[in-house]
């Protein structure tokens, strides 16, 4: 029997439940408000009082209303039909919403129940399966969807029977299991999750141990990310976070995407849903958005349900890796949840961290980012999910609480930056500041090694030299003037901005610079190096840098050009034209 209450205490979407039985922490209970009912979450109890987020305006609701508490955590519903659906952090889909706004209260069902799935069995009667295991496949867009043994369900199960091929709804019972004592369990398409609790679904999780190409050369060549690894990308607004996201997405070797907008501004969240569903995706020749889900919680929604959103995007990617599928999972932007976890601490009363933040925020950031990880099955399939969040640092701080803490918890930093950014210089990634601690994994330059070429990760490092000798070199440059410094002040100057200009800068609405694949990156990175290896003997600073202008110029050029085209063999042609006649006059 469900646990009632009523209300004692109403603070914004914080409201005090008096309770007439038990309660659970992160229970979901039901707030009647007139004909409407809310959806809330329990986040603290405290004796008989239960302290409640509602998803929704509590805008009317007074005290003594009744509440009804479900006996279960937030779930996702899990089964075919997820792809290609815009969802809000409680599942939501809001494409069957009526109104042209979130009408409190509201609710809309994940899954499609009439659409029927051509089911194909992979199990067979008699055989042993476990949570998570394949009994079967429908056909989702291009991506073969298992049906797999609810995660719910723990212990070794063995299989009576499986239904024949054929077109079947999600609740249409597919399989009957029977446990050690003999009883049946019949299992359907769907099943659900707490959002909240990590799918274990898996053998092991052993460390990445190769990167995922994303076709962004700042990031491929200079700071890898690794195929399940973790990474973020803090930046002040306007340095391009929510672009290079996307970039990103329409390029990355995933099989799925899963973007969550979790508080952006309603503006970006538009023009998700009105870019992705025309972009076609390079991989499969479809549109990008048959692998893609939206889950989106725009900044004027309640914090509660901002909060709900990560959780949700992070369970529905964590299924779709227990199929064997890479998955991607893009956030934008977690300073916004953060945010969300401040504003129901402080309603709670709770001992205030740094800058007024939950004292364990360090903790539940770590936590949320642990659950993504490259994942071994128990048919010997591989899976994993790559998280990359972006964080909003006031002011472009990141020594703020949210960017440290992240930092401690992700291995990839691309931090973005404002002076990169005012001089248009895109992707804005600092490549000074940024680091990839993938790098220092033996398997993942085990990796580049057989990838790209032997020594891989000793030539970025050679490049990073340069750069930053360049960086010293503009510096004094900037003090002591021009005519201040020697010429070869001005040449280490060049040779790094030659890097910068040709690897460390990308023009995402090229169609051929936007996608840069590493065989490529490769190619125009030893060339960049086999330059900058050059001794030139110029007569002054005015020569050196009218010479290597000249020489950015082609070379931006060849970025820009077909890589089998004529006119890359004509750009490369005058580069070597240009380096000998040079060479010859020194």
């Amino acid at each position: 029997m469900k646990t009632k209450g009523k209300v004692a205490g109403i603070t914004s979407n914080m409201v005090v439940v008096k309770t007439f039985g038990p309660v659970a922490q992160n229970e979901i209970a039901t707030v009647k408000l007139g004909d409407e009912r809310l959806m809330a979450e329990v986040i603290k109890v405290v004796g008989d009082n239960a302290y409640i987020q509602v998803f929704d305006s509590t805008r009317g609701l007074g005290v003594g209303a009744e509440v009804e508490f479900e006996g279960h955590m937030l779930e996702a519903t899990l089964g075919p039909g997820i792809l290609s659906k815009n969802y809000d952090g409680l599942q939501n889909d809001l494409a069957e919403m009526d109104s042209l706004f979130i009408e409190r209260g509201s609710r809309t069902a994940p899954l499609d129940e009439n659409v029927l799935w051509s089911f194909k069995p992979l199990a067979k009667s008699g055989d042993k399966v476990e949570a998570g295991d394949w009994l079967g496949e429908v056909q989702e867009k291009w991506i073969a969807h298992k049906i797999m043994v609810p995660f719910a369900m723990e212990g070794t199960y063995t299989v009576k029977s499986v239904v024949g091929a054929g077109d079947y709804n999600i609740n249409h019972t597919v399989a009957v299991l029977t446990d050690a004592e003999g009883v049946e369990h019949p299992v359907t398409m769907v099943q659900r999750w707490p959002v909240k609790k990590a799918i274990k679904a898996y053998v092991s999780k052993p460390r990445p141990a190769r990167i995922l190409e994303t076709g962004v050369r700042p990031i491929d060549t200079f700071n890898p990310i690794a195929d399940g690894g973790t990474g973020f990308i803090p930046g002040p607004f306007g340095a391009g976070k929510t672009v290079l996201q996307h970039a990103i997405a329409k390029q990355a070797e995933a099989d799925v995407i899963i973007m969550i907008a979790c508080g952006e501004r309603a503006n970006e969240v538009v023009e998700i849903f009105a870019e992705f569903p025309r972009l076609d995706d390079p991989h499969t020749g479809h549109k990008l958005m048959e692998r893609t889900t939206i889950i989106c919680n725009t900044s004027n929604m309640p914090v509660a349900s901002r909060e709900a959103s990560v959780y949700t995007g992070m369970t529905i990617g964590e299924y779709y890796r227990a199929m064997g599928l890479k998955v991607l999972i893009l956030a934008d932007s977690t300073s916004r949840w953060a945010q969300a976890l401040r504003e129901m601490s402080n309603r709670l009363e709770e001992l205030p961290g740094q800058d007024a933040f939950p004292m364990d925020l360090s903790a539940i950031i770590s936590n949320f980012y642990a659950r993504a990880g490259l994942v071994e099955l128990r048919n010997g399939a591989t899976g994993s999910v790559t998280f990359l969040g972006t964080v909003s640092p006031a002011g472009g701080n990141l020594k703020e609480p949210v960017t440290e803490a992240t930092q401690k918890a992700a291995r990839c930093f691309y931090a973005l930056s404002q002076q990169r950014a005012d001089s248009k210089r895109y992707p804005a990634i600092d490549p000074l500041d940024s680091y990839s601690k993938y790098l220092e994994y033996p398997e993942i330059r085990e990796y580049l090694d057989g990838r790209i070429e032997p020594g891989w990760v000793d030539l970025v490092n050679k490049g990073k030299t340069i750069v930053q000798r360049g960086k010293e070199a503009s510096e004094q440059i900037d003090i002591l003037g021009d005519d201040g410094v020697p010429v070869e002040y001005h040449d280490n100057f060049w040779k790094s901005e030659l890097i910068d200009f040709v690897i460390l800068q990308q023009d995402a609405f090229d169609a051929v610079d936007a996608n840069t694949p590493l065989d490529r990156q490769r190619y125009m990175f030893n060339l960049v190096l086999d330059i900058c290896d050059r001794k030139f003997d110029f007569a002054d600073f005015q020569e050196c840098t009218e010479f290597y202008k000249s020489l950015i110029n082609l070379m931006k050029q060849l970025n820009y050009s077909e890589w089998e085209s004529d006119r890359f063999a004509e750009y490369r042609k005058k580069v070597d034209e240009l380096l000998e006649t040079k060479v010859a006059n020194a």
